[in-house]
């Protein structure tokens, strides 16, 4: 089995014990925080927030490798070789990599 990372939005019926059993049983990776708890994923959140804005929105892909092969281009010829962020110093992923604080 395929180990999967699944993120929902965090309403009680994907909070029961039911429900998490379920997903364990699985072999799923609910990731989500307790109540309140927001911040677990607003790195990854603002990364397809940018993604999005930057790169797909309004895009229309003929195939699914096309989505695939812009996404990846987008990843790793812009966002983290030459895309600066506040949280990292104004450095670039890579950038950031590079002097070892990673």
């Amino acid at each position: 089995m395929q180990d999967v990372l699944r993120r929902w939005v965090e309403l009680t019926q994907y909070t029961s014990r039911h429900f998490q059993d379920l997903l364990k049983e699985r072999g799923i990776t609910c990731s989500m925080s307790r109540g309140g708890e927001v911040w677990d994923n607003s790195a990854m959140e603002s990364f397809f927030s940018s993604m999005k804005t930057e790169r797909v929105a309004r895009k229309v892909y003929r195939t699914r490798e096309e989505a695939r092969s812009d996404v990846f281009d987008y990843i790793e010829r812009f966002y983290n070789p030459t895309r600066r962020h506040s949280t990292l110093g104004y450095l670039s992923p890579a950038q950031f990599e590079a002097t070892g604080k990673a």
